[in-house]
C-alpha cells in the first residue's frame, strides 16, 4: 500500500536478498530502556542499513507489522513496517516526523513489546509525515486507516512513549502488575 501521490518506490525499501541478518532482542514492557528518546540519524550509513535489515528480519520473525529501533535497544530514529498481507512491502522511515494531524479514530492496538495484550487507543485519523528512506532520500506522505495508526504507534516509541500510556491508569496498573509477575516467573 503506497499512499496516493507518491512514486511507487518512495516508501518501499530495497529488497533484502542474501544479506547476513541477525534477529534482535525485542525489549518488553516495563523495561526502562523503552522510555529512552531516540536520537536523529545524521546520515544513512552502512551501519544504519544493516540495522534496517536486522530490524526487518526481527519484525517478520516476531511476527509484527512495525518495529521501532527503540524496541531493540537502539536509540536512533528508525522504523520498519510492513502492512501487506503477503509480507513483501517493507517500508523504512528514518527520522520520521508528523507534520500535521487531524480527526480522531479509535483502533485496537497491540505491541511487540507488550506481547499478548491488545486494547483500544484513540489517535489522529489522518497524519502527514515527513521521513527519509533507506537511501537517505526525503519523502512526505499522507496516511489514514491502519497506516496512520501504525506510523503514530511507532513514532511514539521513538519518543519513549508506548501505546499503554494511552490507556487508563487502572489498565496501566493491571498491565504493569502482569508484566512484573511474568518477570518473576521467568527469572
Amino acid at each position: 500500500m503506497v499512499p496516493a501521490g507518491l512514486p511507487q518506490d518512495a516508501q518501499r525499501a530495497t529488497p533484502i536478498h542474501n544479506t547476513r541478518m541477525a534477529l534482535l532482542t525485542i525489549l518488553e514492557y516495563p523495561d526502562p530502556r523503552l522510555r529512552k528518546v531516540a536520537a536523529p540519524v545524521p546520515a544513512v550509513t552502512p551501519e544504519i542499513r544493516k540495522l534496517i535489515r536486522d530490524m526487518a528480519e526481527t519484525m517478520y520473525a516476531a511476527p509484527g507489522v512495525g518495529l521501532a529501533a527503540t524496541q531493540v535497544d537502539v536509540h536512533k530514529r528508525v522504523i520498519v513496517m510492513d502492512l501487506s498481507e503477503a509480507r513483501d512491502e517493507l517500508r523504512v522511515y528514518i527520522n520520521p516526523e508528523i507534520r500535521s494531524a487531524e480527526g480522531e479514530a479509535e483502533c485496537e492496538e497491540g505491541c511487540l513489546s507488550v506481547p499478548g495484550y491488545y486494547d483500544n487507543v484513540t489517535r489522529a485519523a489522518r497524519v502527514h509525515v515527513r521521513a527519509l528512506n533507506e537511501r537517505g532520500a526525503a519523502f512526505e506522505f499522507d496516511a489514514e486507516g491502519l497506516l496512520a495508526v501504525c506510523i503514530q504507534h511507532e513514532i511514539d516509541h521513538l519518543s519513549g512513549t508506548m501505546f499503554v500510556d494511552h490507556l487508563s491508569p487502572l489498565k496501566r496498573a493491571r498491565l504493569a502488575a502482569r508484566a512484573r509477575k511474568k518477570q518473576r516467573l521467568a527469572g
